[in-house]
């Protein structure tokens, strides 16, 4: 007798998939990333063009971003944590999008009426209208951060229930969607600004997001509704198996049924938190509490057993080998132009899909835990090829000249050399222009090279690390989200974010030290440096987990533990 059931035709088996949870919340994660996206390309552009093309804007919004994740990363973790799952998601959501609608308004008004605005108070009108538009940018991009944390850290993790390999499938297409909306989106948004105008732009993006936000916000109900386990979180189960054990203890005992002994307890427990509740209530322990939440959070994350996993993914951050804005403007700076640079993040993007792709096939061969050594060593591997390029002809790289000439020149008020007037300004004002206009040639006084294999060397090591880059993050990533209880989910992303941030503020700490191009060879050894401790400490993490069994293959036929005990979000 077969009791498999009726099989679902074609339409009713894609239909169930495009209602399902899982597709909804792609769904929900892709409009939301895009419009991410798109606003922080567009406010970078916008924030250099208000102040008459200097970085001092951009230089302060970046700073004031990241020094705020970092100091309230695992406060916004607890506060994700202690919520209603649905309440948390959807406050983030709206506060988000209320912020960049917000401020997109307020920069229509500013490019619109800017010379007014110029004359008015000696321009103080105006200086206010920056802080007021960094201050907003900024709280959107730590509601940003809690939207992060509970859908792709939490609801990802409960959508997939027990099944590991789900969990896995997911994580990579949450990745690819942000590989592609990280190409798309700014490709949109600069054709809109390029072909119109900065105002077009800034209303452009601000009715996105008010028309993007109800359709999330709508997907998020959707999704909390067809998964019944985001209603309970683990912290209320916790509370009341607790009580229900001190009950059993009490009943057992002093021989009371459970009736006679739950109202004892109940009295009990009222009567302590009524004597300890003058302590709690002062006005001194409610304006420090978020200074202890603080540091609960760190002491809690370091005290996980996957914390050498998270710090090695941290050290990740500590480089210039990536594209963002130091290293594409340094190739600027060597000859390659727009064109160039955008079809190098194209294949830096394809690369990084297929890193997503690579990583749920290996840890269905390898498992997890070696999927991330796996892609640490490939990571590595790549990387000597950017160490080769700073001693390749055609490099820059000169340790004759001070890396710190640019800073000493300023400080004494003389002009830079004619071999080291290449400041870090300049560097990403270049980039600015090679990343907004694909027709922009490199200065006429840039000296031509001899040999471009140092730069192209340099590019194709960034660009085949990225596979086992992002197959890397996944494998942290899920490892965090399978083996931190739920209770402590969100702080313990908070902290991640926050350690994130903090490397990569010191990254840029490095740059603004040695700005000149003669010198961004030593950055290169320096971030490759960083790199391979990260991958150091998550050897010593892989080992500790697995001892010598890392270096075994596994087949899908036979199965090896990774980790000393029962993944708790998986029991």
């Amino acid at each position: 007798m077969d009791n498999t059931g009726p099989k679902k035709s074609c339409c009713e088996s894609v239909r169930d998939f495009f209602s399902s949870a899982k597709f909804l919340i792609y769904m929900g994660h892709a409009l939301s990333t895009w419009g991410d996206r798109m606003w922080n390309f567009a406010v970078a552009v916008f924030l250099v063009e208000l102040y008459g093309n200097s970085l001092l804007l951009t230089a302060v919004y970046g700073l004031v971003v990241a020094g705020s994740v970092l100091l309230l990363g695992a406060i916004i973790g607890d506060w994700v944590d202690r919520n209603p799952r649905l309440k948390v998601a959807q406050t983030s959501l709206v506060v988000q999008n209320c912020c960049v609608i917000l401020c997109g308004i307020l920069l229509m008004v500013v490019f619109q009426f800017k010379e007014q605005l110029t004359e008015l108070y000696n321009g103080w009108i105006l200086t206010a209208c920056y802080i007021l538009v960094i201050t907003i940018a900024n709280i959107a991009n730590l509601a940003s951060t809690a939207t992060s944390i509970t859908i792709q850290r939490d609801w990802v993790v409960v959508v997939a229930g027990q099944d590991s390999s789900k969990l896995a499938d997911m994580n990579a297409t949450v990745r690819i969607i942000d590989q592609l909306t990280n190409i798309l989106a700014p490709m949109l948004v600069g054709q809109i600004m390029a072909f119109g105008s900065h105002f077009i732009g800034c209303g452009f993006i601000s009715g996105w997001n008010m028309c993007s936000m109800g359709l999330e916000y709508f997907l998020l109900w959707k999704v909390y509704q067809k998964t019944p386990a985001l209603a309970v979180k683990a912290g209320q189960k916790e509370q009341g198996q607790e009580l229900k054990q001190l009950s059993t203890q009490r009943e057992l005992e002093n021989g009371q049924s459970p009736e006679e002994s739950s109202l004892p307890l109940m009295n009990e427990t009222a009567a302590v938190a009524m004597a300890d509740s003058p302590k709690h209530s002062g006005c001194c322990y409610q304006i420090t509490e978020p200074l202890r939440t603080l540091k609960a959070g760190w002491v809690a994350y370091y005290n996980q057993s996957i914390f050498f996993a998270g710090m090695s993914l941290a050290f990740l951050y500590m480089t210039v080998l990536g594209f963002d804005c130091i290293t594409t403007g340094y190739a600027y700076t060597q000859g390659l132009n727009g064109s160039v640079l955008s079809l190098l993040m194209g294949a830096s993007a394809v690369s990084g899909i297929c890193g997503t792709v690579a990583f749920t096939w290996v840890r269905k061969k390898c498992g997890l835990i070696r999927t991330g050594f796996i892609s640490g060593t490939a990571q590595l591997s790549c990387l000597v090829l950017c160490v080769v390029s700073v001693f390749a002809p055609g490099s820059p790289f000169d340790l004759n000249v001070s890396p710190f000439q640019d800073i000493y020149t300023h400080l004494i008020g003389e002009n830079p050399l004619p071999e080291a007037d290449h400041s870090l300004t300049s560097i990403l004002t270049s980039d600015s222009l090679a990343r907004n206009t694909s027709t922009v040639a490199p200065p006429e006084e840039l000296p031509s090279l001899q040999s471009y294999m140092s730069v192209s060397l340099l590019f194709a090591g960034v660009i085949a690390a990225r596979v086992g880059l992002w197959s890397f993050d996944l494998t942290v990533t899920q490892l965090i989200q399978e083996n931190v209880i739920e209770s402590e989910r969100g702080v313990i992303n908070g902290v991640q974010n926050s350690m994130n941030y903090l490397l990569d503020l010191l990254h840029f700490i490095m740059v603004i030290l040695a700005p000149n191009p003669e010198a961004f060879g030593l950055l290169v050894i320096i971030s490759v440096s960083f790199v391979t401790i990260g991958h150091i400490m998550y050897f010593r993490f892989a080992f500790k987990s697995l001892g010598s069994r890392l270096f075994l293959c596994c087949s899908p036929e036979q199965k090896i533990e990774e980790v000393e005990s029962p993944s708790p979000t998986m029991v």
